[in-house]
């Protein structure tokens, strides 16, 4: 029995900022049913890293498969079809829209084809996230900055993918937020759904991650299971303090 095939393969990818290397030659591994989180410090190239995956800078060099088949040149929306779904920082959910018509929206993919498909799903998303339930007709920009944050990544389950890739999402949240999100990221993981992470919070990342990528100056300095980073002393004091 081989090793399974990595379901998102990240290649020596490089990405300029006109003259600036923002990455320079990164290369990573999601396999099915994982969450691999991505640490580093600020401007390390983390966000960098997920715009690359979904062609929102483009990329210089290398490449980026999706269950072994190149997607580097195909347009953003086309990536997402294919089945990498983004929840970019800060959110951007409709904030004029309700918290039922976000989810609607985020349907549009497959919900003519199969609207008993887009009740399931809703269903699921208002099971891990009870309070979007109670709040559904209410209007999206006056959720708290966590029930946004449940949003985003209920909009994107909605959207369905092979992997999701989570960029912050304990950002700016208090810190019984950040739990309760991280559980659920947990929780929708056991159900099999694989989860590319970019988290400022290491300690929470490595709670539940399978895998880790340490990044610095657009460089991978270091990769490990959790239990085998907190072990590298150098690297635990820089990022775990």
């Amino acid at each position: 029995m081989g090793m399974p095939s990595p379901l998102l393969a990240v290649n020596n990818i490089s990405v300029h900022y006109g003259k600036i290397a923002a990455l320079k030659g990164i290369s990573l591994r999601v396999y099915p049913g994982q969450i691999v989180s991505l640490l580093g410090a600020n401007g390390a190239g983390k966000t960098t890293t997920l715009n690359a995956i979904c062609s929102v800078v483009p990329i210089t060099e290398g490449d980026i498969l999706l269950e072994g088949n190149s997607v580097k040149d195909l347009e953003t929306h086309l990536i997402t079809r294919k089945g990498i779904v983004h929840v970019p920082e800060g959110r951007r959910i409709f904030v004029d829209l309700s918290v039922e018509e976000n989810l609607r929206v985020a349907s549009y993919m497959y919900q003519h084809k199969r609207p008993a498909e887009f009740i399931e799903k809703r269903d699921y998303v208002y099971s891990l996230f009870p309070i979007l339930h109670t709040r559904k007709h209410q209007i999206a920009g006056t959720l708290s900055g966590g029930e946004q944050q449940m949003l985003a990544i209920g909009r994107a389950l909605i959207t369905g993918g092979k992997v999701l890739l989570l960029d912050e999402p304990s950002m700016g949240l208090a810190p019984i937020i950040v739990e309760e999100i991280f559980s659920i990221i947990q929780k929708v993981a056991e159900r099999g759904q694989t989860i590319l992470l970019v988290e400022q919070n290491a300690m929470m990342a490595m709670e539940i991650s399978h895998f880790c990528y340490v990044l610095e100056t657009g460089l991978v300095t270091y990769q490990g299971t959790p239990e085998a980073l907190k072990n590298q002393k150098d690297i635990a004091q820089a990022y775990l303090g």
